[in-house]
């Protein structure tokens, strides 16, 4: 997954989250990143064909912008899952957003067949607790 995914990705949870455009602010907030620098691959996205920006009104995706953005959020799930409940890492969140800019689809692929992903994913994701909701995390411990 590129830079380019993980900005689809996140454009999708705000839009799931607000309901609406993402705003730039709600998307340099989730990616840790600066306004200017949301605005400048928003706009790279733009060009792609990927996203639709309103100034003052945030992104929205466009049909391939949400392919692309499903498959991406998929990835991420599939590596989260791996993390959590195959190996137990303790901080699974962030070693699976370490991994999902390096994880590539075959990688990918040959993950899912261990954790046997269902098919809603990745609706599966809760995007307010930033996890899939198929996490099965240890008694005792925070998903957080």
């Amino acid at each position: 997954m590129n830079t380019a995914d993980q900005y689809l990705k996140a454009i999708y949870l705000v839009q799931r989250m607000e309901d609406g455009p993402a705003a730039t602010g709600a998307l340099a907030d989730m990616l840790d990143v600066s306004p200017a620098s949301v605005n400048e691959m928003v706009g790279k996205l733009q060009d792609r064909g990927l996203v639709d920006h309103e100034k003052y009104k945030g992104a929205t995706l466009t049909d391939d912008g949400i392919v692309r953005a499903e498959d991406a959020l998929q990835t991420y799930c599939i590596i989260e899952r791996f993390l959590a409940n195959v190996l137990e890492v303790e901080d699974y969140r962030g070693e699976a957003s370490a991994l999902e800019a390096v994880i590539d689809d075959t990688v990918a692929e040959r993950l899912d067949t261990i954790i046997d992903r269902r098919e809603e994913c990745p609706d599966c994701f809760d995007a307010e607790a930033d996890q899939c909701c198929y996490l099965e995390v240890a008694a005792g411990e925070s998903a957080d």
